[in-house]
């Protein structure tokens, strides 16, 4: 049983990290067109070092919070109330 546990946890660690790190770079890819789109700067080391750090807390909610199984059902719950309403 608690091998089964272990491999479990590894498996969710492996699905978060492999999320996580895809989300991390569409945030830092969509920064960059947007910083490239509304001001013609050239992306340099720094640029890219601040799209990072604006992506990052994005990408750890969305991983933390949002792709959560308690949040989608509460979103599922709350979404059925205010259709039968």
């Amino acid at each position: 049983m608690h091998q089964l546990l272990k491999c479990y946890d590894v498996i969710m660690l492996n699905r978060f990290l492999e999320f996580f790190i895809v989300g991390l770079a569409l945030g830092v890819l969509e920064d960059l067109i947007a910083i490239t789109l509304a001001t013609e700067k050239a992306i340099d080391l720094r640029v890219f070092v601040i799209a990072f750090f604006v992506a990052f807390p994005f990408a750890v909610f969305s991983e933390l919070i949002v792709d959560h199984d308690r949040f989608k059902r509460f979103m599922g719950r709350l979404f059925k109330r205010k259709s039968s309403s």
